[in-house]
């Protein structure tokens, strides 16, 4: 800004109009109302013009040619400068002469920033029916509420949530991501509108809460603090139903699930149904979100990091977080449940330790498996033994706060294991496709999984009883299939997660730095430990 002010011809003190000073013949063609540079002011405009070609070559001094100032730019010109440069260095342009800040009403300036800093595609154009300009769409929505755009998971209890805030046009939505009806992990996302804000008129922004069946109606979002805000709701009786409690619960039931409360047969499932619906519904009037980043990707990685929607027994499909730490991966839960909280750790996989698959007739064996995955569990202890390291019984956790993971334990809802598992070995980037079948007697809620797997490596599962309570990490099986699935056998529980990855583009969700990373994983776990 000093340099744009002296080219412009901004004094320290005098604003627009600068001191008198001798000018040199080539000058006196200039505006009679436009006043010289002080000597330092006009050592820069020289060099300015130097720069631009203008008299290059020749030192300044009387017959030196006509100097160039932003001033004297054509309107036209400046409009293409001035929408070149980030909106937040706009109102400090505005404030140096009166000329700047006439320009910068002008709405192509705004509209080229609202395109390439917040993606409106919108033809703006049509604002001017409403009385709204782009300078309004600008200051009054996308820069004022462009701290809650991006990833966050709501605190609801253990169950968590994924929400992606977003321009959407010319409005400001939170879309809560829901994954697809238990079984079918491969199905795409389901979301839902949460909130949304946009203008009305020249007026400030105003937001709706979007919850319920009775369209949009009054709502509130506050900035609590850096990577945290708040949605209140501020008409609830339009949440509420005709038919009372029971239409919300088969109406919300046939949302989340897909069915009626009479197809599901499995009465620990209708319990922990009735209890999620009675916990979240208290969630309807007021929420407060937390944000999320995705992982950093780095070339070395078994397969890109992300978010994979994974069976998880009888509390259906979750989300989780797969991302990589050096020698071992981690798959941190988005979504959670009353056993294994979101925040948790629902599996960690040491790379270090890949386990070869025996034959397909072999691995059907469930005791052949379970001898060789404990083998295997042995040595990683050995070797912690030897090495004299913090981690765990297990060979996991060492980077992590407190070791956790899926399932429940109780066999219906619990991930579990199968597969079999040979010496350590690095890990590789990629491998031969090798027949890979679930040992009898290990359940899966989808058999709808892969026939052939890439490489397996050891790992460790959560699990927990209700509440939480007696958590402990045991052994078990990762299975890579491709670049967008994987799987977990849990040996303990006898049972098998199949994650598949989430096939959607999130805006604003990539984290600053690592270690920007590593913290909010600790800070989303320790919110439930």
């Amino acid at each position: 800004m000093a340099v744009c002010a002296r080219l412009c011809g901004v004094g320290p003190s005098r604003g627009c109009r600068r001191r008198q000073q001798r000018r040199g013949p080539a000058e006196t063609a200039a505006a009679d109302s436009e006043p010289d540079t002080d000597p330092e002011e006009e050592r820069i405009e020289a060099g300015a013009a130097a720069l631009s070609g203008a008299g290059g070559g020749r030192s300044a001094g009387p017959s030196s040619p006509p100097r160039c100032s932003l001033l004297e730019l054509p309107p036209e010109l400046l409009v293409e400068i001035f929408a070149s440069l980030p909106g937040t260095d706009l109102p400090s342009l505005a404030q140096v002469c009166t000329k700047f800040r006439r320009i910068l009403h002008t709405d192509t300036i705004w509209r080229r920033r609202c395109r390439e800093e917040y993606g409106v595609c919108e033809n703006l154009r049509k604002l001017e029916i409403t009385g709204v300009s782009c300078r309004d769409v600008y200051a009054k929505l996308l820069h004022r509420y462009r701290h809650i755009l991006g990833l966050w998971q709501p605190d609801i209890g253990p169950y968590g949530g994924l929400l992606n805030v977003v321009v959407d046009g010319l409005f400001i939505i939170g879309w809560m991501y829901l994954p697809p009806h238990d079984p079918h992990v491969d199905d795409p996302m389901r979301f839902k509108p949460l909130f949304r804000i946009h203008l009305m008129e020249r007026k400030s922004a105003t937001v709706e809460c979007m919850y319920g069946h009775r369209g949009p109606h009054n709502g509130h979002v506050q900035i609590v603090k850096k990577d945290e805000f708040s949605t209140k709701c501020n008409q609830t009786d339009h949440h509420r139903m005709s038919g009372g409690r029971q239409e919300e619960f088969r109406t919300w039931l046939r949302e989340e699930w897909g069915r009626t409360l009479e197809d599901i047969f499995h009465e620990h499932m209708q319990e922990l149904i009735l209890m999620k619906f009675i916990y979240t519904s208290q969630y309807d009037n007021c929420l407060t979100y937390r944000r999320i980043y995705l992982p950093p990707s780095r070339p070395d990685d078994l397969i890109r990091p992300g978010l994979f929607k994974g069976t998880y027994g009888s509390h259906g499909l979750e989300i989780v977080m797969l991302s990589f730490h050096g020698k071992r991966a981690r798959g941190t839960k988005i979504t959670g449940d009353p056993n294994i909280p979101a925040g948790q750790q629902t599996v960690e996989i040491d790379l270090r330790h890949r386990i070869q698959l025996p034959d397909a007739e072999s691995l059907r064996d469930f005791n052949e498996l379970s001898r060789v995955v404990l083998e295997v569990r042995e040595q990683v202890r050995q070797e912690q033994e030897q090495e004299g390291g913090p981690e765990d019984a297990e060979g996991l956790g060492q980077q992590s706060p407190q070791p956790c993971e899926e399932p429940p334990a109780e066999p219906a809802q619990a991930p579990g294991d199968g597969g079999a598992v040979a010496a350590a070995e690095p890990p590789a980037q990629s491998g031969q496709g090798q027949p890979f079948v679930l040992p009898v007697g290990v359940s899966s809620r989808n058999e709808d999984y892969p026939r052939t797997c890439r490489m397996c490596f050891y790992g460790t599962g959560l699990i927990a009883g209700h509440g939480f309570t007696s958590p402990e990490r045991t052994p078990g099986v990762f299975v890579l299939f491709d670049e967008d699935r994987f799987g977990f056998i849990w040996l303990e529980l006898k049972s098998f997660s199949l994650y598949s990855r989430v096939q959607a583009a999130f805006r604003n969700a990539d984290a600053p730095s690592p270690q920007a990373f590593e913290e909010m994983l600790k800070n989303i776990q320790s919110l439930t430990s």
